[in-house]
């Protein structure tokens, strides 16, 4: 849905089981309309769409994304951005690090992301940017032993495809006067896990090999190529993703602005976040607690803290419970997109502080107009903390809506007592 200051609101489908596009469409139909009529029955809402590999090249099959565009319109409902991370399956089976594939060093992954720009650039409304959200390049532990030269001709391939898709994207603009850009997601062992590394892909990587090739290709001069670059390539600042790297949220959005990055697209996720006791005896409950969450379909790295703020990594919780005895250690992060209503999980806590923080953030700095709940571990979560789908979602959107209103009614409070301290003073 589209809010104040040309926000667009929605959450991600890939919460909803669905590989074929038969599937993804029955889960529309079932959820979309009835959630749009209690969130935004007078205005369009908006949809964080998830095709698979296999449901992309389905509806371009038989006139289907057509009937889909006219079900959008008959609806009230529109597409926006779309989830271009996972490839394959995303759910009932074990996924982990098969996430990851087929990754940016595959013609595989180009093909899927230029076939979900051209369904995006078919159901955009006009005057609206659109952003898929995709991999962070590849999985690091796939190359632990890899030596340099490895590295980087894994970092050629990966740049070379991304460029490829850029330049795509520079001509679906041409030809359809749609502006798309790919977004980017850092994620705990992924390529890009973090601020830092995001910095140096474009200032190293991307835009030097991006400048130079669109001056060949397009005969552009640098300062357009540039411009270009950083229009179609862009991040996906998953909050629970840079809540387990420790970032700072005001800190990294500078760093971003100062290397001219744009954020395409905020997903709005929380973190399991566990403080540690000191008495490393009494850490048996909470380790029972963590179990409890360490299932087989996704992956749950585990960002550990020390007294001395050091930062140690851990593939998936089921590694990390082996050190949670560890003395100098004083709190985990977990990758477990946890509900962002509440904070509390028994003994546990969320990093909703962070969202919290980023909502407050664009009310000064608008950095991206594109806005989506990425809750989608409901299927996997406690029995005590599950609820039902529909009214999960429902409340997630709402909860947002209500910590948006409260940032915006602080900054104004703020604003008009700057006003007033000018006037007296």
């Amino acid at each position: 849905m589209q809010l104040a200051k040309g926000y667009h609101l929605t959450y991600c489908t890939n919460i909803h089981p669905g590989e074929t596009w038969e599937e993804v469409f029955l889960s529309l139909k079932q959820y979309l309309p009835s959630l749009k009529k209690a969130i935004s029955p007078n205005k369009p809402f908006g949809i964080g769409l998830r095709l698979s590999n296999k449901a992309s090249e389905d509806i371009m099959k038989d006139n289907l994304l057509q009937e889909f565009k006219v079900w959008l319109e008959h609806h009230g409902l529109y597409v926006f951005t779309m989830n271009g991370f996972p490839y394959g399956g995303f759910h009932h089976q074990e996924v982990k690090d098969n996430v990851h594939k087929p990754d940016w060093t595959t013609e595989e992954r180009v093909a899927y992301t230029m076939r979900l720009a051209n369904i995006l650039a078919e159901l955009l409304p006009e005057n609206m940017e659109g952003g898929i959200s995709t991999s962070p390049l590849s999985y690091k532990p796939w190359f632990v032993d890899a030596d340099d030269f490895k590295m980087n001709s894994v970092y050629t391939l990966c740049t070379d495809n991304l460029l490829q898709v850029a330049e795509g994207l520079y001509e679906l603009k041409s030809r359809t006067g749609k502006t798309i850009h790919l977004d980017l997601e850092p994620e705990p062992d992924g390529f890009l896990e973090n601020s830092d590394e995001v910095v140096a892909l474009f200032e190293d990587w991307l835009l030097p090999k991006g400048v130079e090739r669109l001056q060949t290709s397009k005969g552009l001069p640098e300062a357009k190529a540039k411009e270009a670059i950083l229009t179609h390539l862009q991040l996906c600042y998953d909050v629970c993703h840079f809540a387990l790297a420790y970032e700072n949220p005001a800190h990294t959005f500078r760093k971003l602005e100062k290397a001219g990055i744009k954020i395409g697209k905020i997903q709005l996720s929380a973190a399991l976040k566990t403080n540690l006791p000191e008495d490393v005896e009494t850490r048996g409950e909470i380790a029972e607690t963590l179990n409890s969450l360490a299932e087989s379909t996704y992956l749950h790295q585990v960002v550990e803290r020390s007294n001395i703020d050091e930062l140690t990594h851990y593939p998936d919780l089921t590694f990390a419970l082996q050190h949670i005895r560890k003395p100098n250690a004083v709190e985990w992060r977990t990758h477990f997109h946890v509900p962002l209503f509440t904070k509390a999980y028994n003994s546990l806590q969320s990093t909703q502080d962070d969202v919290l923080d980023v909502l407050a953030l664009l009310q000064k700095h608008p950095v991206t107009q594109h806005l989506e709940v990425e809750t989608y571990t409901w299927e996997v979560l406690p029995e005590e903390i599950k609820t039902d789908l529909p009214e999960s979602i429902q409340r997630e959107l709402q909860w947002v809506l209500q910590s948006i209103n409260h940032a915006h009614d602080a900054e104004d409070s703020s604003s008009e007592r700057s006003r007033t301290n000018e006037i007296t003073h």
